[in-house]
């Protein structure tokens, strides 16, 4: 409590004035809910993963400013500036903290479990690249370098491979699979280098529980988790989406056999995509939206497998083969993918 006591002295909020209890299903941050007459979300960044977090401070108040003039209806989530005028305050210990409005009868959801959960949180992500499609993308900057840099990835695989002794044998099946995809790093290249694909401010990290609903309507409300909104491409956003949406397990599911594509649920997502995104995109980016959801997939594998062989130094794990579990998982639904979602 005592770091909690510092952060809100500087806000001008004493803790004993609320009820504190932590939220979130994510690794990343610490997020605690703040309850009391004015209700508050609380948060903590996880500075060794935003290695220089005024970053974020400074997309956000671009994106902010920029909705402002253009789209002032839309929600956007911003923080609560201190009392000395800071978007972050620091505790003893160089985390950065922020202070967010709760805004009541929210809820966020972990798994999709219908087509129109699946379209109103497409549509969500979407209408806020559409609204962002004539900001100046070079005003924003990378919070993660190369976060999604698909040619990154297989690097970086390639050289945990190089290195990794003993594991090689115990991975072999999954190294296999993650060699014969080469292709789609070399797609990714050409996409990518080839300039095929526009740059756009995008969110990067599209999962269903980004997005808060209305408790009663059903309806999205508002994106939230906004560290990694930064420059990127289409094929970030729709391709998490599909990653994670449509596969009715997650990526911690050791029997294979539950990876299956619903249909139903990447057709929502979709037309809700689509149906903001649409009027924007390119041709380039329509032909390539077969390859989003393979080509994010594909990624996770990469990364699971490559801190496998690293020694499970990076992903938080509660047994030891569990990124390698992880990686198999995803190499499964990279094989349903493919599958379902030809390129032509």
């Amino acid at each position: 409590m005592a770091p909690l006591n510092s952060i809100l002295d500087k806000y001008s909020l004493a803790a004993g004035d609320f009820v504190i209890e932590r939220v979130g299903s994510g690794h990343i941050h610490q997020t605690y809910k703040l309850t009391g007459k004015h209700s508050y979300i609380l948060q903590r960044v996880n500075k060794n993963v935003f290695r220089d977090p005024e970053l974020i401070a400074a997309n956000l108040r671009e994106a902010s400013n920029y909705l402002k003039v253009h789209f002032p209806t839309y929600r956007f989530l911003t923080c609560i500036q201190s009392l000395s005028g800071q978007e972050m305050e620091y505790d003893v210990e160089g985390y950065p903290w922020r202070l967010f409005p709760y805004i009541e009868n929210t809820m966020t959801i972990d798994r999709v479990s219908t087509p129109e959960e699946a379209w109103q949180a497409a549509a969500e992500f979407a209408r806020l690249t559409r609204y962002l499609d004539k900001a100046e993308v070079n005003n924003f900057q990378p919070t993660i370098q190369r976060f999604h840099d698909l040619t990154l990835r297989k690097e970086q695989f390639e050289l945990a491979l190089s290195d990794a002794g003993d594991r090689v044998l115990e991975a072999a099946d999954s190294i296999r699979q993650c060699q014969a995809a080469y292709p789609l790093a070399d797609q990714y290249e050409r996409l990518v280098a080839g300039g095929s694909l526009p740059r756009r401010v995008v969110h990067n990290d599209t999962k269903i529980n980004n997005v808060l609903f209305d408790r009663i309507t059903g309806r999205t409300v508002a994106v939230i988790d906004l560290d990694t909104l930064m420059p990127g491409y289409f094929i970030y956003d729709l391709g998490d989406m599909v990653r994670t949406f449509v596969c009715p397990v997650s990526e911690e599911e050791k029997d294979l056999s539950l990876i299956v594509f619903r249909r139903n649920i990447y057709e929502a997502l979709l037309e809700g995509y689509l149906s903001e995104m649409g009027p924007v995109m390119t041709i380039a980016e329509r032909k390539a939206i077969p390859f989003a959801g393979k080509m994010m997939t594909y990624i996770m594998a990469l990364r699971f497998l490559a801190d496998y062989l690293r020694g499970n130094t990076y992903y938080h794990i509660t047994y030891p083969e569990q990124n390698l579990v992880r990686a198999a998982n995803q190499l499964k639904l990279l094989d349903v993918l493919s599958a379902n979602l030809p390129e032509h």
